[in-house]
């Protein structure tokens, strides 16, 4: 495809890459475990699991899934867990079989596990103990038929598996009581599986390999429908792009985002799986002082994770102590990465975190900046190997370079279409393959996009369009502040101004010290004309700032 905005990639990376090199996720996960089959894969809990004992226990597990559950090919499976070795097993043990993956986030309410399984149509479950009286709650109205249940110990070597089982369950009381009588444990499926001979089910690249279902902050949640060609796509594109740093390193990612949000799937858990480097899963990120102390056990090499992760670590006095010798990778995506906080990174790690931009139906890398970046550039990059970006307008009319409109991507990583939902796929994807992100941006002379917000997150101020981003990150250049979130209010006299809810560093932060900071950097209509102090802000799951529940909690109450 044709990118005359760019007279070349970034060195060593293909403007095009090949998809045919895997028929699908399995095939991936076939050739690296056989390649790499004494490294370390996964780590958790201080217990290393290899390529091959990973191999050994998806074959288990999709025996099972296949002889003794009796699943049909594209049946679909839940997982809901956090970040354990069972996770990836999980995973690709469902892949093998065939299956679809079923991602759910384990901190679902009943209403909303009961939404993502009726949706899906999920024949089975793989579900840590600790959310199974969620599932209790819900199950007899889905069509989940088995339910296989780990704890949080299962993979580990005794004692540790024993002792950490025990104080998750009887000393911090993180069961809550349960009964499902149709469940299986997972130790127990695994041990059934272990029967049957097996080899991975082949699939194609026109096979669902997940329904990863969109966050659901703008409405109902939406699950995107992700082939193996988009997945296998996307794992190519990323390895194109940071084959020039990685190389033939081995060493360990830091994994904190959790497994079943489709960038640290991608990026960490399938991406790094094609360069030997093994996952050093971390189960509770919010914990930053463990996650720290976690940190300070492991020597790696890599990082991925969104900016308000990236915040808290340079926020615990320990981070800066850590040895940053061998760090040569940290990618910042999910949500926009604050300049300030960019810069600080850099100052600690002596690495440049790296932008990247993407969504989950474009499964999900579309844009990322050149891993030898020297330093934070405020973009969210270039449009990776194989993909195109345009800037549209409201009537899907193309705008030309430097213009702010909606950023459109196309490419074989972009999803097929929200399942079972043809009107809202209409409503995003055109004819000629080009995806409507919901972001405001522009792209420059140079091919980097750089965007500027989400569509519904745009506040209009006396005919004036005003850009949360741009006011969080100017905001967090406080020293004072820890975190902000900026949305808009109703104003007799303007239509709209602007709100920043702050959260602390300084206790002695006062709305004049902000008002001040902001008139001296901001245009008069971007200046916060309200500023509450809050103990803290509404996030999703992965950290991203939830705006619309600053709205109903601060606008609308």
């Amino acid at each position: 495809m044709s990118k005359p905005w760019l007279a070349s990639y970034p060195p060593g990376v293909p403007e095009e890459i090949s998809i045919d090199e895997f028929s699908s996720v399995a095939d991936i996960f076939d050739q690296c475990t056989k390649k790499y089959a004494d490294f370390p894969m996964y780590s958790n809990f201080g217990k290393d699991i290899s390529y091959r004992q990973t191999e050994e226990y998806t074959s288990r597990l999709g025996a099972y899934l296949k002889n003794d559950l009796g699943l049909e090919h594209g049946a679909r499976v839940a997982v809901m867990m956090p970040n354990l070795l069972q996770n990836p097993v999980a995973i690709f043990g469902i892949l093998r079989a065939g299956l679809v993956v079923v991602n759910t986030n384990p901190l679902y309410t009943a209403r909303e596990l009961k939404h993502q399984l009726n949706d899906s149509g999920a024949e089975a479950i793989i579900i840590v103990e600790n959310f199974a009286s969620v599932l209790q709650e819900v199950i007899d109205d889905t069509p989940v038929k088995h339910v296989i249940i780990t704890r949080m110990g299962d993979l580990l070597d005794f004692p540790k598996a024993a002792i950490i089982n025990l104080v998750v369950k009887h000393v911090k009381k993180m069961v809550p009581a349960f009964d499902l009588p149709q469940a299986v444990s997972f130790k127990t499926a695994l041990k059934q599986g272990a029967k049957h001979a097996f080899e991975t089910i082949p699939t194609g690249h026109d096979d669902i390999a997940f329904l990863q279902y969109t966050g659901g902050t703008t409405g109902v949640s939406k699950g995107a429908v992700l082939t193996n060609k988009n997945m296998v796509a996307n794992v190519q594109q990323a390895t194109a792009w940071v084959n020039s740093t990685v190389g033939d390193l081995k060493h360990t990612i830091i994994t904190a985002l959790p497994l079943y949000h489709i960038f640290s799937l991608t990026a960490n858990c399938l991406t790094f799986m094609r360069f030997g480097w093994k996952n050093h899963l971390i189960t509770n990120p919010r914990d930053m002082k463990g996650f720290v102390k976690e940190l300070q056990k492991t020597e790696f090499a890599g990082m991925t994770g969104v900016n308000t992760l990236f915040n808290g670590l340079l926020n615990q006095p320990e981070f800066r102590n850590l040895d940053f010798t061998k760090f040569v990778i940290a990618l910042g995506g999910g949500m926009a990465v604050q300049r300030a906080v960019a810069q600080r990174w850099k100052e600690v790690t002596g690495t440049t975190l790296v932008e990247a931009y993407g969504l989950t139906e474009t499964s999900p890398a579309a844009c990322m900046n050149p891993m030898n970046l020297e330093a934070f550039n405020g973009k969210i990059g270039l449009p990776i190997s194989s993909t195109e970006v345009s800037i549209q307008d409201d009537e899907w009319n193309m705008l030309e370079l430097g213009e702010n409109g909606e950023i459109c991507i196309r490419g074989p990583q972009v999803m097929q279409g929200y399942w079972k939902r043809p009107k809202e796929t209409a409503n995003v994807l055109s004819a000629d393959g080009w995806l409507h992100t919901g972001d405001i941006g522009f792209m420059d002379e140079k091919g980097f996009v750089q965007i500027v917000d989400r569509k519904k997150d745009m506040i209009l101020v006396s005919g004036f369009n005003v850009f949360p981003n741009e006011v969080e990150g100017f905001i967090a250049e406080h020293e004072g502040v820890l975190e902000v979130g900026v949305i808009g209010a109703p104003d007799d006299r303007c239509g709209e101004t602007v709100m920043a809810v702050v959260v602390k560093k300084d206790p002695g932060l006062t709305e004049e010290d902000l008002i001040k900071h902001c008139r001296d950097g901001l245009t008069n209509y971007k200046v916060p004309k309200h500023i509450i102090f809050a103990d803290d802000l509404p996030k999703t799951n992965v950290g991203k700032i939830l705006r619309r529940e600053l709205r109903d909690k601060y606008v609308h109450a």
